[in-house]
């Protein structure tokens, strides 16, 4: 089965960051809604700033501290405001893709002495199991010519490359450190290869 992306809904969002036009979008492989927030006219564009944010219910909605998703969320808001242009595609996959269960239990084991990577693999689960088949194709139906991606996480460059995005440059996204987060963020550096501590583009 090809997978398959449709968008059914286009309506305005105004936000703290201005107004974005909302994508609701139907797929083939899972039943999840995922969303795209567009800032201006995207189609046919070249560099367009893109961030693609995997849903934390913990940290995006209630500003949990123990990570630094919610923070990142805002900050690539305001980055694509200020760039005038940009995409946020959300992707409804929990915990790195393990589901809001699985994850709070991996809360607690980490909360027990382990990291984050030991925590989902003692749950039976891989370090990270988030996919970017959706995200391309969001990206493929906006027409986007080529993207910098909003991102610190170097597999999810490989990984859209590899899914046919032209990613041509990355752009960070480092959150404050903090002692509810610095074992997370420290981890997310060691094991898992996130480029941290870089505040400016790479070409610059």
């Amino acid at each position: 089965m090809k997978p398959t992306v449709e968008d059914l809904v286009q309506t305005p969002i105004p936000t703290q960051h201005g107004e974005f036009i909302l994508h609701y979008y139907r797929n083939n492989l899972d039943d999840k809604e995922h969303v795209a927030l567009v800032r201006e006219r995207v189609e046919g564009a070249e560099q367009v700033p893109v961030r693609i944010h995997s849903e934390c219910f913990t940290g995006d909605v209630l500003g949990s501290r123990r990570c630094d998703c919610g923070e990142q969320l805002d900050m690539a808001m305001q980055m694509i405001e200020q760039r005038g242009v940009g995409i946020l595609i959300y992707l409804r996959q929990e915990g790195r893709g393990i589901g809001l269960l699985k994850k709070l239990q991996a809360y607690n084991l980490q909360d027990a002495g382990m990291d984050t990577v030991d925590a989902n693999i003692h749950l039976g689960h891989l370090a990270d199991e988030r996919e970017y088949d959706i995200a391309a194709l969001i990206l493929e139906s906006l027409r986007v010519k080529s993207i910098e991606l909003i991102t610190n996480n170097p597999q999810k460059i490989e990984g859209l490359q590899k899914l046919g995005v032209n990613v041509v440059n990355r752009i960070p996204i480092v959150a404050a450190a903090h002692n509810d987060n610095l074992d997370y963020l420290k981890t997310k550096a060691k094991k898992m290869a996130h480029m941290l501590f870089e505040r400016k583009k790479e070409h610059e």
